[in-house]
């Protein structure tokens, strides 16, 4: 797959494009990203998506939280994986934000090359979104190009979307969030320095440094796995207060695996997340606490288990 960053000057070849934020690349989002694959196959052009860097909402609500369910990079090998030729890479700025639809159009998406593009029924364009895909069918029989407007996708009576992950994320039920998504929702971060206190209990943790624009879910305790080097770990991930130790409100995000020994510092880990086990309490001794994380441990082993027998 090609990263393009967009150059005014060059000329492009022809092009499905594929539009949208693809935040979570979700089952929604790849029933659309199928649809512009297919449409390429049959028009014999390459398959693009286009995405904005940073996000919109950095350079429009600079204050607000994005809670993104997915980095740059894990979206970039999700596409990948969806068979994408090639990804535009816009950036996203003040000036860019003001362009009117036709201007949009005009100015980027006609440079880019496209035959045909391919949204999602509530994609939005141009200056403080006015664009809809009613629009874009209309530049495209102006312009020359097709249009596909792929419709809402659904699991049982529910809409699949961005939103309604964040909201099964933010309960803490993952069970809900992997149906949307087609996959276990994850967690990205670099392996950072903690206080070293679960070592000297005998459950040594990685603490992560998440990116502050990602969403953390719901804090307690969580069966995960994550790939390192080439070998799949279980492990048990808690997100919280650490109220057993702190008063404070600062969360934290840190993994004990199972079977791992090895420093992991400044590592960048992709964690896997599978069942939410239990929630954040306080405890009154250590003894409490290592009789707690066996039995976190044993439940973390059967559901991995489980899971890793059902992928083969």
């Amino acid at each position: 797959m090609e990263l393009c960053i967009l150059n005014n000057g060059e000329s492009y070849e022809p092009t499905v494009m594929a539009l949208g934020n693809f935040d979570g690349v979700h089952l929604g989002h790849q029933e659309l990203l199928k649809h512009a694959l297919e449409k390429a196959k049959a028009l014999n052009v390459k398959f693009s998506v286009l995405l904005f860097d940073p996000h919109p909402l950095k350079i429009l609500c600079p204050e607000r939280k994005l809670n993104l369910l997915t980095a740059k990079g894990e979206r970039l090998q999700l596409f990948e994986k969806m068979h994408v030729d090639r990804v535009f890479l816009v950036p996203f700025t003040p000036e860019l934000a003001a362009t009117a639809p036709r201007a949009f159009v005009e100015q980027l998406l006609k440079k880019i090359g496209v035959v045909h593009i391919v949204v999602g029924f509530n994609y939005s364009f141009g200056a403080q979104g006015r664009g809809t895909p009613q629009d874009l069918e209309l530049y495209g029989q102006e312009y020359g190009f097709g249009v596909s407007i792929i419709q809402a996708q659904r699991i049982g009576d529910k809409i699949i979307s961005s939103t309604a992950i964040r909201k099964f994320l933010l309960e803490g039920n993952i069970q809900a969030a992997k149906e949307m998504l087609g996959r276990a929702p994850q967690i990205t971060g670099r392996v950072i320095h903690g206080d070293a206190r679960g070592r000297t209990i005998g459950f040594p943790t990685a603490n992560l440094q998440i990116d502050e624009d990602l969403l953390v879910p719901k804090n307690g305790v969580y069966a995960v796995t994550s790939k390192i080097g080439n070998k799949i770990y279980a492990g048990m991930m808690n997100i919280g207060t650490r109220p057993t130790f702190t008063s404070g409100s600062i969360r934290t995000v840190e993994v004990f695996f199972l079977d791992f020994s090895g420093d992991l510092y400044n590592f960048d880990l992709v964690i896997d997340i599978h069942a939410r086990i239990r929630s954040e309490k306080k405890f009154r001794s250590s003894k409490e606490i290592i009789n707690q994380l066996n039995e976190d441990r044993e439940k973390t082993k059967d559901i991995v288990s489980s899971i890793l027998i059902s992928r083969d």
